[in-house]
């Protein structure tokens, strides 16, 4: 396939570039909350996380979904990513009172499927635009914490709050950065 028709494919991510821009202050201000309280309960990281993971989702999916003529076989991954963002959203609410042991494994099987389904896209992009590097960078940080809190599991909810917390800037900063980058080429078009 060439550029031409890849860009045609994607034409739904261009021109909703805002969705994305969206996704990355939402990350960001999670990522902050975080910070500024370091000290809570696994039921409260529960709650914020699990509604992260399911704004997080329906984001995606709306992304992958709110152009009517596009092919939907180009947007797969964002769909995909987006489910598994909404049945962990929905899981951890069905299971607030679960240990810490199972939102870290929640958690982790989210990051990683997540970054998969990212670094797919990022390679898909890579045809048409510079600098999709950025979802790339996302997947694979993606990737990488929910190893290291499967290998780390006693490392305690608030160094675990804190790597989330810096996971969620760092991607909410790639995910601006993507979105001005595809803003620029929906008004080249």
């Amino acid at each position: 396939m060439n550029a031409s028709a890849e860009l045609s494919n994607i034409r739904w991510f261009i021109d909703n570039w805002w969705l994305t821009l969206i996704r990355g202050i939402v990350a960001i201000l999670f990522g902050v909350m975080t910070f500024i309280w370091p000290g809570i309960t696994i039921l409260s990281l529960t709650i914020l996380w699990g509604a992260y993971a399911l704004v997080d989702g329906v984001m995606a999916i709306v992304t992958a979904f709110s152009s009517s003529g596009a092919q939907t076989s180009s947007r797969w991954w964002l769909g995909l990513a987006g489910l598994v963002g909404i049945a962990a959203g929905v899981l951890t609410f069905l299971f607030p009172i679960g240990t810490s042991l199972g939102l870290l494994i929640f958690l982790a099987a989210w990051l990683v499927v997540a970054g998969v389904m990212q670094i797919i896209g990022a390679i898909r992009l890579r045809k048409v635009i510079d600098n999709e590097w950025l979802l790339g960078l996302v997947g694979a940080l993606s990737i990488l914490l929910g190893i290291s809190l499967v290998a780390f599991p006693g490392s305690g909810l608030v160094s675990v709050a804190w790597m989330v917390g810096t996971f969620a800037i760092i991607a909410g900063i790639s995910y601006i950065g993507l979105s001005m980058r595809l803003k620029k080429l929906a008004n080249r078009a």
